[in-house]
């Protein structure tokens, strides 16, 4: 059903596809991008010529945070903050792939936990600074230069403190984080894991939801704030006002990773750890009930029934992901790898 391009020697990975996912990405136009920090790998997924699977992976550690406008592919890594560029011309072809990106920038952050990443009005990168519980910036001289952090965060240390982690923007600024406690001591959110997390209002710097657990992925979409209620496996949204979260569609794994094309939201599944982190919480009684193990995932949901129409399960050496995002308008991409000699040979000149 698929074929599998790696540049690292990795082990066999299964990717086991609903029987109509590949159809559904072809007639969406569309491919797909996804982190796992826990393997460091970068996978893209797209269609062959003959209507197969096109998988291909790089390596980077500790994949994590993803942003993409098509051109541009931004990620968050183990102590590096990488910026991607499609090296391709309009309806130019690389080795059968019609987006090559490139690792073309990189700025060095040192292991600051680096989680969700987006771009603002200015065309700069904006990232989740887990470590040091705030908003950052890339800087050219330093790790990084914080923007914002929450108000019950009284100091800028390596404390992970309250577990940052997502980020939603709005109109090119931030608009919405999630952590997973509403603590300001060193690593106190692993207290508040089951109905200690929050949704903050950046600009406002107030707690708009709260009794989330372990919640991820913030998004804005068709005028509702989209997030994964990760603890609980549920995909839902925030009602306005309330602060109310609406559970969507259930999802059998640990849930990171929200993306959005149309009324369809593609969301990451992930097999959790056995440690403390994931003991204990909601998730395992609701796979319980439903007579099911945890899955790692790529699931398809339709937002308006709440239904899961597609998926793309994964097998082997992969169990945990973090980011997805789409890549509308592309039929089957690629990226240069930092382990290969095919880095030195493609040259591209700006006009």
């Amino acid at each position: 059903m698929s074929e599998t391009a790696t540049d690292s020697g990795t082990p066999p990975l299964e990717f086991l596809p609903s029987r109509q996912f590949p159809e559904w990405l072809a007639e969406n136009r569309l491919s797909l991008c996804f982190s796992t920090y826990q393997a460091g790998k970068l996978f893209f997924i797209g269609l062959q010529p003959n209507g197969r699977l096109s998988i291909f992976e790089r390596t980077f550690n500790r994949s994590m945070g993803l942003w993409s406008d098509g051109q541009t592919i931004w990620m968050t890594s183990l102590y590096q903050i990488w910026r991607f560029e499609n090296a391709l011309q309009a309806g130019e072809v690389y080795q059968g792939y019609d987006r090559l990106y490139v690792p073309q920038l990189a700025y060095t952050t040192g292991d600051i936990d680096a989680h969700d990443i987006a771009i603002d009005a200015a065309g700069r990168p904006v990232f989740v600074n887990t470590l040091f519980s705030c908003l950052a910036q890339p800087s050219e001289t330093k790790s990084f230069r914080p923007l914002w952090r929450p108000g019950f965060v009284s100091r800028l240390l390596p404390e992970d403190r309250c577990h940052l982690n997502g980020l939603a923007m709005e109109a090119g600024r931030p608009a919405y984080v999630t952590a997973v406690g509403e603590t300001d001591v060193a690593d106190g959110w692993r207290e508040k894991r089951v109905g200690g997390g929050i949704v903050i209002d950046v600009a406002a710097d107030r707690i708009v939801a709260r009794g989330l657990c372990m919640p991820h992925s913030p998004r804005l979409h068709q005028g509702k704030l989209w997030l994964l209620d990760s603890g609980t496996g549920n995909l839902g949204f925030v009602e306005p006002g309330s602060g109310r979260f609406e559970a969507v569609a259930f999802c059998p794994g640990y849930l990171r990773g929200l993306a959005f094309h149309d009324r369809f939201a593609i969301v990451g599944l992930s097999q959790p750890r056995e440690n403390k982190t994931f003991a204990g919480l909601p998730l395992d009684d609701a796979l319980a009930k439903r007579g099911a193990g945890p899955q790692c995932a790529l699931m398809v949901i339709d937002l308006k029934s709440g239904a899961t129409v597609h998926w793309l399960k994964i097998e082997g050496i992969v169990h945990e992901l973090y980011d997805v995002v789409t890549l509308p308008e592309i039929r089957r991409p690629m990226a240069l790898g930092l382990k290969t000699d095919e880095i030195r040979r493609v040259l591209t000149i700006e006009e």
